[in-house]
């Protein structure tokens, strides 16, 4: 099944097609300037029954070498299969677009970068007939962006370094750099790497973290997270509201019963947020003789 921080690892080059041509120095890679960039489809399957999909495909312009095509690939683990499919999909391309063919490899964990990048070949080993040597950018070798100046200066690159540093010790710092260098990005810009950013972190903890940074850094956003974020504090706040109302209730009740309330029950009750523990112990203040029999069970349990 295919992961949010898969698509986000490669949808990003579609969001911002020219973002490749800043990836040189951390590639190692020399470029001629490039001029455009344009997706095309993605998909590479043939007449035969059998389907084959790249994740993202650029068509690069440049100043002066001409066209080539970008294959993107997330890769959020080691996939043997891919020893086949990617030297597939390069002399594919080649063949039908009659273009130079780059693979580029986005891996977020330094162990699947380093198998990522080992040339595949097709032919014997004392012969290798085809060899197919990827680009790999990850943990290893993107930069870890704390400066906001620095963020700013190109968010397309520091939304991917934010990506591939998501395991990192620092993303803490790496995701408020994030959050602050939007803050004066018009929200059009700015929309679709905060959403880029939170599919990137997938279930790991720091997605919690971005989710309160948009929260509070991001607040007047509309982006959908933002709006997800907002309504999932609206439940909360009802969720506490009923919580209240029926903690005071059973005070109210047992009160107007002449019941004495002790101190350790009137804390134990008002500090409860479970609405359904509470409504047990609603019932229960209708009848019991003492405060603290309204907690039933669970005063055994607390001793």
């Amino acid at each position: 099944m295919v992961s949010a921080p898969h698509e986000a690892m490669h949808r990003i080059f579609q969001e911002c097609p020219g973002l490749f041509s800043r990836l040189s120095d951390v590639l190692g890679l020399e470029l001629p300037p490039l001029t455009s960039a344009e997706p095309l489809t993605v998909d590479l399957t043939e007449t035969e029954p059998l389907e084959r999909r790249v994740d993202t495909l650029l068509r690069i312009e440049t100043r002066n070498d001409g066209p080539f095509l970008l294959i993107v690939e997330a890769q959020g683990k080691k996939d043997p299969g891919k020893t086949a499919s990617w030297p597939y999909y390069v002399t594919y391309l080649n063949n039908k677009y009659r273009l130079p063919v780059l693979l580029l490899v986005i891996c977020q964990d330094h162990a699947t970068a380093a198998w990522a990048a080992r040339p595949l070949t097709i032919g014997l080993p004392q012969w290798p007939t085809v060899t197919t040597r990827p680009l790999v950018a990850g943990p290893h070798n993107m930069p870890v962006i704390t400066n906001v100046a620095e963020a700013r200066k190109d968010l397309a690159l520091a939304t991917l370094s934010a990506i591939t540093h998501a395991d990192n010790p620092d993303v803490d710092a790496i995701l408020k750099t994030m959050s602050v260098a939007l803050r004066d990005t018009p929200e059009s810009i700015a929309e679709p790497f905060v959403e880029l950013i939170a599919q990137g972190l997938g279930n790991r903890p720091a997605a919690q973290q971005w989710r309160n940074l948009v929260a509070v850094d991001l607040s007047f956003y509309t982006s959908p997270l933002s709006e997800e974020i907002r309504d999932e504090g609206r439940a909360q706040g009802r969720e506490q509201g009923r919580a209240q109302g029926r903690a005071e209730s059973v005070l109210l009740i047992l009160g107007a019963r002449g019941i004495d309330v002790s101190d350790a029950t009137r804390d134990k009750v008002t500090a409860c947020d479970d609405p359904e523990l509470l409504r047990r112990w609603l019932v229960r203040a209708a009848f019991v003789t003492g405060s603290e029999e309204i907690f039933g069970e669970e005063t055994v349990a607390d001793r």
